[in-house]
């Protein structure tokens, strides 16, 4: 396969190589994947995360064990191992699924080589159409916020809502983005942060529970959030803590945008109660693990309930900002996402 460059994904030399996100913004560390249990532990390690990205992945190392003599039951088997590394995100079973059809009608190495390339540069081009739609919605002077990270650590392009705001910069819009820290992993305050500052775009830090206050005092305009898995009415999981706000989204009638590929759009999928929920380690909750270290708060046996995303009903978001463009609740309602 040729050799393919993102943030945090890269393909060279016939070898797959992901940047460890759990040391960011600390460390920039560099993973060779040597197999397929490596890469496992990696996805659900969180090293390697964002829906699109673990699809990704997943793809390019089925192409990569095309390549190198794999038989075709290894192939099934291993695209059967990487569906069940992560429940939640649906752009993995979409993407692995491509690849399944191809191994099913007789398509040989190089086809399915092909085919995980290509979806490495479809989602670039995705993330581009994303942007391009979100930003037209973007005004001068807007103060937006964000929950977890969307960006180019979550795809193979410039990202989903982060995609968004990064487009807005570019074009000049003078924006400011509150950045929820987003617990239990601090995916906010570790990565999303950091992607403000490499793209120099203005930016504050907040606590989670701190996007009350600011909403009740007029300081946000408008809230961008991603998505793992979009049902067909348009209800949809994002990391936990969304839900809460897009219910203050709506006392507060201010925008809430759900920005996501079509891939990430799970059309077997009726309503948001037919999405599995990730249930993740206790130890999350307890305390925090980093670059700098560990840390335990909490008592060592404290009984946790932690799972790693929530569902939002499709009444309280005010758009669905995709690829194709961006569409409201009468959309949706009629079938939009169908």
């Amino acid at each position: 396969m040729k050799d393919l460059l993102s943030t945090a994904l890269r393909y060279q030399q016939g070898k797959l190589y992901i940047l460890d996100q759990r040391k960011l913004p600390g460390e920039e560390d560099w993973h060779g994947c040597t197999n397929t249990d490596e890469l496992i532990a990696l996805i659900r390690g969180l090293a390697i995360r964002g829906a699109p990205l673990i699809g990704i992945a997943a793809t390019l190392w089925i192409g990569h064990c095309a390549t190198k003599g794999c038989s075709r039951n290894e192939l099934g088997n291993t695209i059967a191992r990487l569906r069940d590394s992560r429940p939640t995100a649906v752009n993995l079973m979409n993407y692995l699924g491509r690849l399944q059809t191809l191994l099913e009608t007789g398509a040989d190495e190089l086809s399915l080589a092909d085919e995980a390339v290509a979806i490495f540069e479809e989602d670039v081009a995705l993330c581009d159409a994303i942007a391009d739609h979100g930003a037209a919605l973007v005004e001068h002077n807007d103060r937006i916020l964000t929950h977890c990270n969307t960006g180019s650590l979550a795809t193979a392009g410039v990202g989903t809502a982060i995609g968004v705001i990064t487009r807005a910069h570019q074009q000049g819009k003078h924006i400011r983005v509150w950045v929820d820290e987003t617990r239990p992993l601090l995916q906010g305050a570790r990565l999303t942060a950091w992607e403000m500052e490499q793209a120099g775009i203005p930016y504050q830090l907040i606590c989670d529970c701190a996007s009350a206050g600011l909403m009740a005092a007029g300081e946000v305009d408008r809230i961008l959030v991603g998505a793992d898995r979009i049902a067909s009415n348009g209800d949809f999981a994002n990391k936990v803590g969304t839900y809460a706000l897009a219910v203050l989204a709506h006392h507060h009638a201010i925008p809430f945008y759900v920005v996501a590929p079509h891939t990430t759009v799970d059309r077997q999928c009726n309503d948001g109660i037919s999405i599995p929920i990730e249930q993740r380690s206790a130890d999350e909750v307890r305390g925090v693990t980093g670059s700098f270290g560990s840390c335990n708060w909490a008592p060592a046996g404290a009984p946790v309930y932690n799972p790693a995303f929530d569902v939002t009903p499709a009444t309280l978001v005010s758009g669905w900002i995709l690829d194709s463009g961006v569409y409201d609740l009468d959309d949706v309602t009629a079938g939009a996402l169908r």
